[in-house]
């Protein structure tokens, strides 16, 4: 495969108060929306909130699966998901203040004056409970430190000493940290987004969520891993086949997360009980029903199609648009679960949108960069690297059976 476009110069030096410029505009903007239109503010908010989300837990769940699988090609871009998976904590906790100040306005099940007559609250107890949303909010963040900080902590320790001990406790933390993972991510896609109509039930719900976000993460790990590429930090480790297998999981989740999605419509409208259907019927409504057709072909179609040919997975400017894209579908798609709250006559792209999605992503970026400068680009010691880089050490000329047996290894180590 041809990367040949990785390594054209490219000068980010005139982007470099882009975050600054993005944080101070977007601050102001919400700060504005929250004095003015308080409301609007809390699901702009909490809209842009769920969308950065989403890029932690997805880059958490890389770094997981590559110490699971013991993976060797997805060595030289670790440390991008490492750092990634740090802005949940305390980047996203902090963030979430304002959702947790706000919870009362956003979440009609707060104000229920008598929540013991409601059956879908009484079937949910004690996790729809003032308390319970608090204390699950904390613990989801608190596990989500752990598993972050514990994997980089090792990560790092590895530079340092390049034993053992390092790699074991990363895959040890890893089969502990993917179940713990399934059930935080599961908890905080119910408890903040799906809350928003809480009579609704659906099993399928922390599923879709994720796999939305691993979705978008992958396009973002791919562009960050092409700038590095062009900026010469990663050139000397990199392989074409870093390019294809990124593209390659942004194809395999575009079938999954479509799969995802049409399953838990089908199983409701298969079903057609009111307490399932009323949440895509309110979604069928003004222009929503046509957000919803977007969301068939952009988030399915379009990178399905662009993603078939196998050679345009290491085309730096084709690829681009298609992640550029993932980022504008699953914005879209968030807006699909969250907004018909507030608007239930149709999508309205407001300006407190913007405004909250320009302030996260120039703290976002500031935090990510900052971390990302302060350790080496790449796990420096990792067992895995030679084989990542292709190179594999060649057998002696001469080699027999006799050379592979026990009493041969006993003898050679005295």
């Amino acid at each position: 495969m041809n990367r040949s476009s990785a390594h054209l110069p490219l000068n980010l030096a005139k982007y470099r108060n882009v975050p600054n410029i993005l944080m101070a505009v977007g601050g102001a903007l919400a700060a504005l929306g929250f004095f003015v239109n308080r409301e609007q503010f809390a699901f702009s908010w909490l809209l842009a909130f769920m969308f950065f989300l989403s890029l932690g837990l997805g880059a958490l769940f890389l770094v997981l699966v590559h110490h699971l699988f013991d993976a060797a090609w997805s060595v030289p871009i670790r440390r991008i998901s490492e750092q990634l998976s740090t802005i949940l904590f305390p980047t996203m906790a902090l963030l979430f203040l304002p959702i947790a100040f706000l919870a009362p306005q956003v979440y009609p099940w707060m104000r229920e004056p008598h929540p013991e007559l409601d059956h879908a609250l009484h079937a949910k107890y004690p996790l729809f409970t003032m308390s319970g949303f608090y204390v699950t909010s904390a613990l989801c963040f608190l596990i989500w430190w752990w598993l972050s900080s514990n994997l980089r902590g090792w990560s790092l320790k590895q530079d340092q000493t390049g034993g053992a001990l390092p790699t074991y406790k990363l895959r040890r933390y890893s089969c502990v940290g993917i179940i713990l993972f399934a059930v935080t991510l599961t908890l905080g896609a119910v408890m903040w987004m799906k809350a928003l109509m809480h009579e609704w039930f659906s099993t399928m719900y922390g599923v879709y969520y994720f796999a939305g976000s691993v979705w978008m993460t992958l396009a973002t790990v791919y562009v960050i891993t092409m700038v590095l590429d062009r900026q010469k930090v990663l050139s000397n480790i990199l392989h074409a086949n870093q390019y294809y297998y990124i593209g390659s999981l942004l194809f395999a989740f575009t079938v999954f997360y479509a799969y995802i999605h049409f399953s838990q419509y089908f199983i409701i409208w298969n079903a057609n009980m009111p307490e399932e259907t009323f949440w895509y019927l309110a979604r069928e409504k003004g222009s929503w029903f046509y957000v919803g057709i977007v969301i068939i072909f952009g988030h399915f179609f379009i990178p399905f199609l662009g993603l078939l040919r196998i050679d345009v997975k290491s085309v730096f400017p084709y690829m681009l648009a298609i992640c550029v894209w993932a980022w504008l579908m699953h914005f879209v798609d968030l807006s699909f679960n969250i907004m018909p709250i507030l608007h239930p006559q149709g999508f309205v792209l407001h300006w407190l949108d913007l405004g909250c999605w320009a302030f996260m992503t120039g703290l976002v970026a500031t935090v990510f960069l900052k971390k990302f400068a302060a350790h080496p680009p790449y796990p420096l010691k990792d067992p895995r690297l030679s084989e990542a880089l292709g190179l594999y050490h060649a057998m002696p000329d001469s080699f027999s059976a006799a050379d592979l047996s026990p009493q041969h290894g006993r003898q050679g180590g005295k």
